[in-house]
């Protein structure tokens, strides 16, 4: 799933799953955090890709909210930053998150990061 506030970036972080050459089958999109979780209550989700600055419901109060459910915990979650600083980043990886990436990224990057975490569960 992919959660972004911006549609654009939305359709780019599809773009890149799709040309990193994993097996990725379906990819959800969310706009915020909060309609992230009505769609993970009905939708089988591997992996979150998820934005840290987006209204209603941030990526961080998204990440917690995951890692509090015993449905969701085990799902990865990789935060997209634009943060020039290490706090929210910080916060992040202490919430549980697999991993971020900053913004700007190339396919290359998202697919680094996500090997190591789907490998298992999504062969290349």
């Amino acid at each position: 799933m992919v959660v972004d506030d911006s549609a654009a970036i939305r359709k780019i972080l599809q773009r890149v799953l799709r040309q990193t050459g994993m097996a990725i089958h379906t990819v959800h999109e969310a706009g915020d955090g909060q309609e992230a979780l009505t769609l993970m209550a009905t939708q089988k989700v591997d992996l979150v890709l998820s934005d840290i600055n987006m209204p209603k419901m941030d990526g961080l109060q998204l990440l917690a909210a995951i890692k509090a459910s015993d449905q969701w915990r085990h799902v990865p979650v990789v935060m997209i930053t634009t943060e020039g600083g290490e706090t929210k980043v910080a916060e992040a990886v202490r919430l549980g998150a697999a991993g971020y990436v900053r913004k700007p990224f190339t396919a290359d990057q998202i697919k680094e990061k996500l090997v190591g975490i789907l490998e298992p569960a999504l062969p290349l």
